[in-house]
């Protein structure tokens, strides 16, 4: 950590409110520290969301200690972990793949320690609110100067849970990783899937969008570089601002008008 003020983020799906409190666990232990909420929004229990919030949100914080807490595992045999990346960012946060994203994003992992030391918990840990006793103090102990190997053994981390897309004959299936706060769905592939899939793909391009679940459906959109390319209430399959495609409606709600809030694929053809 560098010696000017120490920086810790905080990415939950708590809430205001125990997310704050983890904020005061930090400040405790580390009264120096610069903490910064960086989400306490994450839909609850959705660990792809988080982990992309974090790729796509870490690389333009300060070099710090960041916490990620999405844990449906809490309490269960799920390890607490902190990772080193190369950029020399601390992250720290359950080993159920939240973290491993957005470790790559910063230069990738360079070492991997369970959070078991107790002189680095609270002294009384609940079952139930590991971010208040185990993730935050240990990053208030890391801003202060404690180095991650002084916390537990070794261990490789779990990567997060997301099938790869997959390339067919003339189309892309890839999986739903988000719906974002306007009912857009975020893919787990990128323009160069797509690209391969389908070929070179001008903007302007109409695609068949189809899926199976919640029911089976399909969308004709178009491919384009930006939402105002299409009619207000109009639907299109863009690259976000974290380079994953997503497929969208112009002021409007995708999950709602094709009725996707729970989808878990979507496949992509040329019309």
């Amino acid at each position: 950590m560098p010696d000017s003020r120490p920086f810790v983020s905080l990415a939950t799906d708590f809430g205001a409110a125990y997310t704050a409190i983890c904020a005061g666990v930090v400040h405790t232990i580390a009264p120096d520290a610069n903490v910064l909420v960086l989400s306490d929004e994450i839909t609850p229990y959705g660990v792809r969301e988080g982990a992309m919030l974090l790729r796509q949100a870490l690389p333009y914080l300060p070099l710090g200690v960041h916490v990620g807490i999405v844990d449906p595992g809490v309490g269960t045999s799920r390890r607490p972990v902190a990772i080193e990346t190369g950029r020399g960012d601390v992250l720290v946060g359950p080993d159920n793949g939240l973290l491993v994203p957005a470790a790559e994003a910063l230069g990738g992992v360079v070492g991997v320690h369970v959070l078991e030391n107790p002189e680095y918990r609270l002294p009384s840990v609940s079952a139930s609110f590991h971010g208040r006793d185990v993730f935050s103090p240990a990053a208030g102990h890391l801003a202060a100067g404690a180095a991650p190997a002084d916390f537990g053994p070794p261990v490789e981390p779990l990567p997060l849970d997301v099938p790869p897309p997959v390339a067919g004959d003339g189309e892309l299936t890839a999986p739903v990783m988000y719906i974002d706060r306007f009912g857009s769905l975020i893919l787990g592939a990128e323009p160069g899937d797509l690209t391969a899939a389908l070929g070179p793909l001008p903007h302007g391009t109409p695609l068949d969008v189809l899926w199976e679940a919640p029911e089976p459906g399909s969308a004709r959109v178009t491919f384009e570089e930006t939402f105002g390319a299409v009619a207000p209430g109009e639907p299109l399959v863009w690259v976000d601002s974290s380079g994953l495609l997503g497929l969208a409606v112009n002021r409007g709600s995708a999950a709602a008008a094709f009725g996707l809030a729970d989808a878990e694929f979507l496949t992509l053809r040329r019309a």
